[in-house]
């Protein structure tokens, strides 16, 4: 990734000592993001996460002023978490409301593709509400992903819990890390990712097969 050539960043390093501003872009970007908006989810947690090391190394990247505040990692992190979450339910509200209009709206449905729609179809049918899990890793198929758990009334104890613990994991930890280590950090991110999200998918196998054995096990006993 080419960060410097990322209008996400090139817009908010602008205001690399200007946090309340970033903080704000950071909610802003996150909901467009959730929304399916070309606004990379990931571009954002990377720019903030290199903001933030901006702002913990003026020896660097020295401030305009004496005294100019930078982006405070916690901060950042906790906003961009909660930013994800917030952004992630809302969008299940919305499915759960008006969801089945949206995905198959006839001047909306060009948004949906067909092969995009039978995957979120074969995810949700496999593993059900904790599909809402693998979603929260698979940019380009998330909205309409958490889109469907809602039309699908999913619990919305059991959405949030599945999506904030995966928002838990994924979100702050890139903030951190880039705010510590800086880009040279990225590439050993991709991989976090990548391990991350195969721990979630053999975790949530792992779920779906004991449902499954206990259902079965219950059907025999009482079968009896």
């Amino acid at each position: 990734m080419n960060l410097s050539q990322e209008p996400v960043f090139q817009w908010l390093s602008q205001y690399a000592f200007q946090p309340e501003i970033v903080y704000v872009g950071i909610v802003v970007m996150m909901l467009l993001s959730a929304f399916g908006l070309p606004l990379p989810e990931e571009v954002t947690l990377v720019s903030t996460g290199i903001l933030a090391f901006m702002g913990t190394h003026p020896e660097h990247f020295p401030p305009p002023y004496p005294g100019a505040e930078g982006v405070n990692v916690h901060v950042a992190a906790t906003i961009a978490f909660f930013a994800v979450f917030g952004a992630d339910t809302l969008v299940y509200g919305i499915g759960r409301r008006w969801g089945r209009r949206l995905l198959y709206h006839p001047r909306l449905k060009r948004f949906f593709p067909e092969t995009m729609l039978q995957r979120v179809e074969d995810w949700t049918a496999k593993y059900g509400a904790y599909a809402c899990g693998i979603f929260r890793f698979t940019p380009g198929i998330r909205f309409p992903g958490h889109i469907a758990c809602g039309m699908l009334r999913f619990p919305l104890w059991k959405f949030m819990t599945i999506d904030g613990l995966a928002a838990a994991i994924s979100v702050p930890t890139q903030v951190y890390l880039l705010a510590y280590f800086g880009e040279p950090i990225l590439m050993q991110l991709q991989k976090f990712k990548i391990i991350i999200f195969s721990l979630l998918v053999l975790l949530i196998l792992f779920f779906v097969i004991r449902k499954f054995f206990f259902r079965a096990r219950s059907s025999a006993v009482e079968s009896q």
